[in-house]
C-alpha cells in the first residue's frame, strides 16, 4: 500500500523499490535540493565545490570547453592567454601616456595630479604614465586675431571721442602666447579677456583724442597707445599673452549723419586748398620782395663807393627802360628837317600782317 506523496514525491515503494528520494518509478517531480543518486559508497561534490569549478573553468584554469578569460583561447601547453594580453595593454598604456613629441612651435604644460608641474621644451619627452601626469600642448608662435566691430553698414561699434563725437570704429588685435602656463592656468577664457581688454583701451584712449585725429591724422599713434595699454593691462592679469598690434580698419561717423558730415568734410577741404593757394602766392610775393631788396643793397653798396658814377648809369638805365616802348621824334636845334614817321608805318605793317588774310609788305630805303 503507497503512502501519500509530498510536492516533492512521497515515501513510497514504487514498482523499481526507489523510496522516493530519486527519480520514482511514479513519474513525480524530483527534489531540486538533492544531488541525484550516486552508486553505494561514491560521494558526490557539494554544490560550493561546483560553485568553484565552474569559476575555474571560466578563468581558462579548468578543462572542459569553457575557454580562456573572455574568450580568449588556451595556448598550445593548457595555460591561458589572459596574462599575456592584459601585459600588452598595460604596456600600450604606458607607452602612449608616458612619451610626449612636443613640436617646434609647441611647449608642453605637464600637470601632476591636476597641479602645475613643470614645461616641455621642444622634442621627445617622458613622464609618468596618466593620470598621475598629463601633458597639454600649445602653440606659442600661432598669431591670434580678434577682430572688434565690423566693416558692415549693418552692424555698428560706436566710441565717443575726446570732443564729444561719436564715431564707428573696427580695429583688430593680433596677439600670441608668452607664457603658456600663465595662459592656461590664470586666465579661464583668455580670448574673451583680450577681446574686453582691447575695447576698454580703445575706448581708453579715443576719449582723450578728437575726432580727426580718430578719422585719419593720429591714427598711428592711437593704435601704438591702444597697444602699450592693453600689455600693460594683461600684465597685470599675469595673461601670459603678448600682444603684438592694432590696427584701426575702419572709423567713419555713424550712418545716419555720415551724408552731412562728408558735406562738411568737403567743404573744410575746399577752404584749406584755397588757404594753401594763399599761402603759396604770399611766398611768392614775400620771395620777389626779399630779392629786390637784396638787388637793392647790392647797387647801394656801389653807390657809396662812386655815388657819381652810380647816379649816371642809373639815369641812363632808367631812361633806356622807358623811352625803349615809346615813339621818339628827334629834333636837332637851328634847322627843322622834316623826318619820316618809320615808326608808324612799321606798326602798321605789323598790324596789317597779324590781320586775318593779310599780307606782309617789305620795303626798304
Amino acid at each position: 500500500m503507497s503512502m501519500a506523496q509530498g510536492p516533492w514525491g512521497g515515501k513510497s515503494d514504487g514498482p523499481d523499490g526507489n523510496d522516493g528520494k530519486g527519480q520514482g518509478g511514479d513519474g513525480g517531480p524530483r527534489n531540486p535540493w538533492t544531488q541525484p543518486s550516486r552508486p553505494t559508497g561514491q560521494k558526490g561534490p557539494s554544490a560550493i565545490d561546483e560553485l568553484l569549478r565552474r569559476g575555474r573553468e571560466s578563468f581558462g584554469q579548468g578543462g572542459g570547453g569553457g575557454g580562456g578569460f573572455g574568450g580568449l583561447p588556451p595556448r598550445a601547453n593548457g595555460k591561458a592567454l589572459w596574462p599575456a594580453a592584459v601585459a600588452l595593454l598595460v604596456i600600450l598604456w604606458l607607452v602612449m601616456t608616458s612619451f610626449h613629441r612636443v613640436g617646434p612651435q609647441e611647449r608642453g604644460v605637464v600637470t601632476f595630479l591636476g597641479k602645475y608641474s613643470r614645461t616641455l621644451s621642444p622634442g621627445i619627452s617622458l613622464t609618468m604614465p596618466a593620470p598621475f601626469e598629463t601633458v597639454s600642448t600649445v602653440d606659442v608662435e600661432e598669431i591670434r586675431t580678434i577682430d572688434v566691430g565690423s566693416t558692415n553698414a549693418e552692424s555698428e561699434n560706436l566710441v565717443l571721442t575726446g570732443d564729444q563725437n561719436i564715431i564707428d570704429l573696427a580695429y583688430s588685435v593680433r596677439w600670441n602666447i608668452r607664457n603658456p602656463e600663465l595662459y592656461l592656468f590664470q586666465l579661464s577664457d583668455p580670448d574673451a579677456a583680450v577681446r574686453e581688454v582691447a575695447e576698454s583701451a580703445m575706448r581708453s584712449v579715443l576719449a582723450s583724442v578728437s575726432l580727426d585725429d580718430a578719422l585719419g591724422a593720429g591714427r598711428t599713434a592711437i593704435e601704438q597707445q591702444v597697444e602699450q595699454r592693453m600689455q600693460e593691462i594683461l600684465d597685470g592679469y599675469r595673461s601670459g599673452i603678448r600682444i603684438q598690434g592694432v590696427a584701426i580698419k575702419q572709423a567713419d561717423p555713424p550712418s545716419a549723419v555720415n551724408d552731412a558730415f562728408k558735406a562738411v568734410s568737403a567743404a573744410q577741404q575746399t577752404a584749406q586748398t584755397y588757404l594753401n593757394e594763399a599761402r603759396a602766392a604770399a611766398q611768392q610775393v614775400t620771395a620777389k620782395a626779399q630779392g629786390e631788396a637784396a638787388s637793392f643793397d647790392k647797387v647801394y653798396e656801389q653807390y657809396r663807393l662812386s655815388p657819381d658814377v652810380t647816379r649816371r648809369r642809373m639815369y641812363y638805365e632808367t631812361m633806356e627802360g622807358v623811352l625803349s616802348n615809346v615813339d621818339k621824334t628827334i629834333v636837332e636845334g637851328g634847322n627843322v628837317t622834316p623826318y619820316l614817321p618809320l615808326p608808324e608805318i612799321k606798326r602798321r605793317a605789323q598790324a596789317t600782317a597779324a590781320a586775318p588774310g593779310g599780307t606782309t609788305v617789305t620795303g626798304g630805303q
